[in-house]
């Protein structure tokens, strides 16, 4: 917990570690901004601050035209809470409460509605609604700027009931009319990019610095064929690529990597989305390394069959390449081992990849128990294009030649398979011994008839006890959907083969005891060393 003060000299100083944190509130101008905002800094007296967007907004503060604060990445808080407000958090984010309302969500915590509001509104200011109302804001002014959508459609594709509610909600946050808002970024002679119905450009925002090449290789080495891929482009940037299954359809998402070549420090970069200029400033160890400059964000691409899952998609995105994280408080802790904090030094913003469907994660773990790699990611391919809905007609919802949606989707051709459809999968298509077999059936039926959760605001120690209590589901393959699947940060693997080859090369003991005493050093962010371990492992080979 940090107090007021100190919140001040973040603004002063223009903190962007901050950013999402906390938001600052100016009582002479009656706005709310993040605390990176490169206006002049208010005097202490004026500023109010407030744990979340949604908290300022009912206070009565509008968003900043200038920093844009509903923009920033979320609190690095909500990645390891693991009680009822993160839990809660989570499932904001996911979009639950403009799906099932408030007591959906409430159903899924497994308390009453009034607990969760009394809760939620004590600690951060707002309720579920408000949280949610502030969320949808952002998804409208997103569509409104970057697409030509009808005003009419972004009310609803942003979660929005009525146009009414819309309208009324975009003027009180935005000080804006949804049409004024558009036309903000066309004065600023921005275009919005509109390839195909249903596509949008977007940019993830980061509290940097950021490894996006760790992210990239992580992810290709990984990566489903016909369900996900890792493509080159220019500058040396590479494109990861993968279908989502979302709520209301399904999607084809893009994210590109940074470019190798640095940014010159100093160099302005100009979001017209956010409508924020920021500087480069490159660390000294980023330099050194020669780790391109923390613009800020990354570059995404959305091919949505429904709007309405927006959210949804951007939110299972972020936690894929673990975007909300704050890089630099995990290495000042990971940083004070004197085996391990040369090797975190020389790696800076390395994050702890999620992923964006637990229940495609759970099937490829369990394919994975005791074959490498490679062989896991071909077996998983084979099952998506037996078991998986293709991607006919593309995501667009329009009909087209072959060469054509080929060439919309790349490599991509297929939704990973439900567990549903994999629980009676035929033993003929499952290459496995008998015991895995059923390991992995017995999973999938789990699944899909709730007697196990993995969603994202389930109590992690609930879901460990479940998965434990099936038939086949060890200690690693648990730890391994608490670190991704759940977005734990403070998992340690002691019996990963990887983990022991790297602490063997640190001069640890590699021994799974002995490793799990030295790893508690490292709480809680034992997720980030594990990815430490691999990684050296990669810099060696």
């Amino acid at each position: 917990m940090i107090d007021d003060e100190t919140r001040y000299r973040a603004v002063d100083s223009r903190d962007s570690r901050f950013d999402g944190v906390f938001f600052t509130a100016v009582t002479t101008t009656g706005i709310y901004c993040r605390p990176s905002c490169p206006a002049v800094t208010p005097k202490r007296v004026n500023c109010t601050f407030y744990p979340t967007a949604a908290a300022a907004q009912g206070a009565g503060f509008r968003a900043c035209r200038r920093c844009r604060p509903d923009s920033v990445p979320g609190s690095p808080e909500w990645n390891h809470r693991a009680d009822l407000v993160g839990r809660a958090m989570r499932l904001i984010g996911d979009g639950v409460v403009d799906r099932e309302g408030v007591a959906g969500l409430a159903t899924r915590l497994g308390y009453s509605a009034r607990q969760v509001q009394r809760q939620l509104t004590a600690e951060l200011g707002a309720g579920p609604i408000a949280l949610a109302r502030a969320q949808r804001a952002q998804a409208a002014r997103l569509l409104l700027q970057t697409t030509e959508l009808p005003v009419t459609e972004v009310a609803f594709a942003a979660g929005f009931a009525s146009v009414r509610q819309f309208n009324d909600t975009v003027r009180e946050v935005y000080d804006r009319t949804p049409s004024g808002l558009r036309a903000e970024v066309r004065g600023r002679g921005a275009r919005s990019v509109v390839p195909s119905p249903g596509s949008l450009s977007l940019r993830l925002a980061y509290r940097g610095p950021i490894d996006t090449e760790h992210l990239m290789d992580f992810l290709a080495l990984r990566a489903v064929p016909g369900v996900e891929e890792v493509v080159p482009g220019g500058r040396g940037v590479r494109t990861y690529r993968r279908t989502l299954v979302l709520p209301h359809g399904h999607a084809i998402a893009e994210v590109d990597s940074l470019p190798v070549d640095s940014l010159p420090v100093g160099s302005l970069q100009v979001d017209p989305l956010a409508v924020t200029a920021r500087e480069a400033r490159p660390g000294a160890a980023g330099r050194a390394a020669g780790v391109p400059a923390d613009r800020g964000w990354l570059d995404c691409r959305l091919r949505l069959t429904d709007l309405r899952d927006l959210t949804t998609a951007v939110h299972r995105l972020r936690a894929l390449f673990d975007l909300d994280a704050d890089p630099q408080t995990v290495a000042d802790q990971l940083g004070r081992h004197p085996a391990l904090g040369p090797v975190v030094a020389r790696r800076p913003g390395l994050r702890s990849p999620g992923h964006v469907d637990p229940h495609e994660l759970a099937v490829r773990a369990v394919l994975g128990q005791q074959i490498t790699v490679a062989a896991a990611r071909t077996l998983a391919g084979r099952l998506a294009v037996r078991y998986g809905a293709p991607l006919s007609g593309g995501t667009s919802g329009t009909a087209g030649s072959a060469a054509a949606q080929e060439e919309r989707s790349g490599g991509l051709t297929v939704l990973f398979p439900t567990a549903e459809a994999l629980a009676t999968a035929d033993p003929a298509d499952l290459a496995m011994p008998v015991s895995r077999q059923n390991a992995l059936r017995g999973l999938c039926a789990a699944l899909a008839d709730g007697t196990v959760r993995l969603d994202a605001g389930v109590d992690r120690e609930q879901a460990a006890a479940q998965l434990l209590a099936l038939r086949g589901i060890g200690p690693w393959t648990v730890g391994y959907l608490r670190m991704r699947a759940l977005g734990d940060p403070d998992v340690f693997l002691p019996g990963d083969v990887g983990v022991r080859h790297g602490l063997e090369r640190l001069g640890l003991p590699g021994d799974p005891k002995a490793a799990a005493l030295a790893a508690a050093q490292w709480a809680p962010w034992r997720s980030y060393a594990v990815h430490q371990l691999w990684a050296l492992l990669g810099e060696a080979g």
